[in-house]
């Protein structure tokens, strides 16, 4: 008989808070210092949260998430860095109704023995879906915990056989000015298009890497990288890539945007590191959203237990 030992992360399933719970429109009002709450904003922006209609998602709830409290939904999808839409975090939540996720294909290419295309439809047929509830922190020191939906990345690598030269995973976000109106602006954009992440091998085949197609019960909204993306929790939440269209097994490191626009500001691996600031923010503390005061950041976001093993003897104060 196999005894299955709980992990420090997990939670009775009967504790994970309802996603109803998390839909009062009072809680809109306690996103804090990140953001405006007139009233005027808070109905504009509810108005434009609730304009795209989600589907209802059929998932098992698991016990990711010990003792976090969750963020509002409204708090979670009115908050937003997508710069294909704009730098402003409270316009892609109005303005991400152009993004159409509906076909969707993601190729699987590279250092693989099977390279193929996968319908997002697939992945909803071919995986059951969980809930797994995940801190999620910012670069700029803010953050908030999130119930996302989805697979782990290892369910959809495997299926695809990487091969021994495979050491990184390079992932790739729709190019298409239609549905994202700052690629329109071409060199004057907001970054260079399209956005590009990427990961180790043994990063991206960690069981804490996700791939989430929901959050809250409900498919991604628009704003949050609908349909598809990526979420690293030990990592900042710009290496958490969204709107994905290609992941490519690669033996060099890839560039991602962020390196590729401010190689002094931004490296490759953006582990959550209390003890090394950006340039422009301190990592030593955070402000979750709602809340007025600042709490301790943790080594890599408090999952050290499941990750710090892949760093073992690289210089961490070089890892940014």
């Amino acid at each position: 008989m196999n005894i299955l030992k709980q992990k420090n992360w997990k939670i009775s399933e009967n504790k994970v808070t309802d996603e109803s719970l998390f839909k009062k429109r009072r809680d809109f009002l306690k996103l804090g210092a990140a953001a405006l709450v007139s009233s005027s904003v808070v109905a504009e922006k509810l108005a434009a949260v609730e304009s795209v209609k989600r589907a209802s998602l059929e998932f098992k709830k698991t016990s990711f998430g010990k003792g976090l409290e969750l963020n509002s939904f409204d708090q979670a999808s009115t908050y937003n860095n997508f710069y294909e839409f704009s730098l402003n975090k409270k316009d892609p939540a109005k303005l991400a109704h152009t993004l159409k996720p509906n076909p969707w294909e993601i190729e699987i290419s590279g250092e693989v023995e099977k390279p193929m295309y996968i319908d997002l439809h697939e992945i909803f047929a071919s995986y059951p879906l969980e809930e797994r509830i995940y801190r999620f922190r910012c670069v700029e020191g803010w953050s908030m915990v999130v119930p996302w939906i989805g697979i782990t990345l290892a369910h959809i690598l495997k299926k695809a056989k990487p091969t021994s030269k495979a050491k990184y995973v390079k992932f790739i976000t729709e190019l298409d000015p239609e549905m994202f109106p700052d690629q329109k602006r071409g060199i004057f954009g907001n970054v260079p298009y399209p956005y590009v992440e990427g990961l180790r091998i043994d990063e991206a085949m960690n069981d804490l890497t996700f791939m989430a197609v929901g959050m809250y019960g409900k498919a991604l909204p628009n704003q949050n990288g609908a349909p598809i993306r990526l979420v690293v929790p030990w990592k900042y939440g710009f290496k958490s890539i969204k709107s994905i269209v290609s992941i490519e097994l690669v033996e060099e490191e890839p560039l991602n945007t962020w390196k590729q626009i401010n190689e002094a500001e931004y490296g490759f691996y953006a582990n959550v590191n209390p003890e090394v600031d950006h340039p422009r923010w301190s990592q030593a503390k955070e402000r979750k959203l709602g809340s007025f005061f600042k709490n301790k950041t943790e080594m890599f976001n408090g999952y050290g237990t499941e990750v710090a093993q892949m760093y073992k003897g690289m210089d961490l104060r070089k890892l940014y």
